[in-house]
């Protein structure tokens, strides 16, 4: 027996406390010295970010944030081939590929949860979704509490500084949202077929899961851009 389609309305429902609950996620990553492990001149902040260009932005994203989600994300690629049958892998990398369009909407000046909520769609499952259906009901009571309880930590912007526990579990807990989109999951943008493969051996299987997540990442970045630059899309 076939299971029943996902609908637009059902995605909606877990991609807008997602894109909120990156928000705060994705502000620790830029803000100088909130993130162990990625300091840098060329940083969020730095007096030389604002005249980098949007894309020389999205590659400090791709390569900086991108090592550390990759890096969790294909660590259940120790298992090999078992593990890539398991959806928490499809979970994680569309939770990496997520917080990763969220930043680089952030550089494009795109912030109406909306219209992310329409971009995540778009390039993650290949769904064009309406923008009054994307846009949501306003206040929500719930969409806030399942929103603050994803960003976790992150969410407290007293807190100085956030490390790799901190981060592993707001991605961990931004994967089991997407679980209730399970079938979805599967249509997120992948690494090469050679990528794969060895993420599909024991052992070795975590080098080939995070050459995978990496090269996906710089696929998500150039739909991003797409969708960006087409009719339609949301921009200020």
């Amino acid at each position: 027996m076939m299971a029943e389609a996902i609908s637009d309305r059902q995605v909606v429902a877990v991609l807008r406390p997602f894109v909120r609950a990156a928000t705060p996620v994705v502000a620790a990553m830029r803000t100088p010295g909130r993130m162990r492990g990625l300091a840098s001149r060329n940083v969020p902040g730095s007096a030389v970010w604002p005249r980098l260009s949007p894309q020389a932005r999205t590659g400090w994203w791709i390569n900086r944030v991108g090592r550390l989600t990759a890096l969790i994300t294909s660590i259940p690629g120790l298992g090999g081939a078992l593990a890539d049958r398991l959806p928490v892998q499809d979970a994680l990398g569309a939770t990496a590929q997520g917080l990763l369009l969220c930043a680089i909407a952030d550089e494009h000046g795109l912030h109406d949860p909306g219209e992310r909520v329409r971009l995540l769609a778009w390039v993650l499952f290949q769904r064009d979704l309406d923008p009054v259906l994307a846009a949501g009901k306003g206040a929500d009571a719930t969409e806030d509490a399942q929103a603050a309880r994803l960003a976790g930590n992150f969410g407290d912007t007293a807190k100085r500084r956030i490390g790799f526990r901190a981060c592993a579990g707001a991605l961990w807990r931004m994967a089991r949202s997407l679980m209730a989109i399970a079938d979805e999951l599967g249509k997120r943008p992948r690494g090469h077929f050679y990528q794969r493969a060895l993420g599909a051996l024991p052992l070795v299987g975590m080098l080939g899961d995070y050459l995978a997540e990496r090269s996906a990442l710089r696929r998500v970045a150039r739909r991003t851009t797409k969708w960006l630059s087409g009719p339609g899309a949301g921009r200020p």
